[in-house]
């Protein structure tokens, strides 16, 4: 590890709009679950996530729309977050925070009823059947995201595999999900919605190659439970 990611690291832990938890045990209950927007930000506003979020190129461009809103992103690598945090903190930019650890602890984290929406951007597809289960929109990540949504919150799925599209679409169908859009291509739309507008690092690579973004945005049933559960 060189030089300059050492001293990122152990920076991050210092940073006040980063919570760096790194791996903890399952079963653990973070102090602030249940309470991010009142005890973290202060207020009482809606919390959305960014997932998998790397630099938080979403995180940061959401937050910089609307003021009004808490903003939280999570990774695992702690070179990416650092940089996002930075940002966010030369900008100013209050309503947004940063977990470093991995999404499985993701009910660990929040409570149920506390996650207004989920931004996963470009998400490694893991195309091998046996990584199904990695897989962002997987029946395990779902059930999770159930747990922790407010009623009528969405989950925004943006990528450029064909894969991980189709198999979000055949998710949503075999679990009955509310299916709010569906685009197979965002730079064919006139004009693009502004929120799809905004490009991560990866997205800008894709582009430049000439893949083509794909965009879903979905929901669950209003019932307690998910039929994955």
């Amino acid at each position: 590890m060189g030089k300059n990611k050492l001293l990122r690291y152990r920076e991050i832990k210092t940073l006040e709009n980063v919570v760096d938890l790194g791996h903890f045990r399952p079963g653990f209950e973070h102090e602030l679950k249940g309470n991010w927007a009142r005890t973290f930000f202060e207020n009482e506003s809606d919390i959305i996530l960014e997932l998998a979020c790397g630099k938080g190129d979403y995180t940061i461009a959401l937050a910089e729309q609307n003021p009004q809103t808490n903003f939280i992103g999570m990774d695992i690598k702690g070179e990416r977050l650092w940089k996002a945090a930075k940002v966010c903190s030369q900008k100013q930019l209050d309503n947004t925070a940063f977990i470093r650890t991995q999404i499985d602890y993701l009910t660990g984290l929040f409570d149920e009823n506390e996650v207004s929406e989920i931004w996963i951007t470009f998400p490694d597809p893991y195309l091998k059947d046996s990584k199904v289960n990695k897989r962002l929109t997987s029946p395990k990540f779902l059930s999770m995201y159930k747990k922790v949504m407010k009623p009528g919150g969405k989950v925004h799925l943006k990528t450029d595999s064909p894969e991980l599209y189709t198999f979000t679409l055949e998710m949503i169908e075999e679990y009955n999900l509310p299916m709010f859009k569906n685009i197979p291509d965002v730079y064919a739309l006139s004009p693009v919605p502004d929120v799809l507008k905004i490009k991560t690092y990866y997205e800008k690579k894709h582009l430049e190659i000439g893949r083509t973004i794909r965009y879903l945005q979905f929901g669950f049933p209003p019932d307690d439970k998910l039929a994955t559960d």
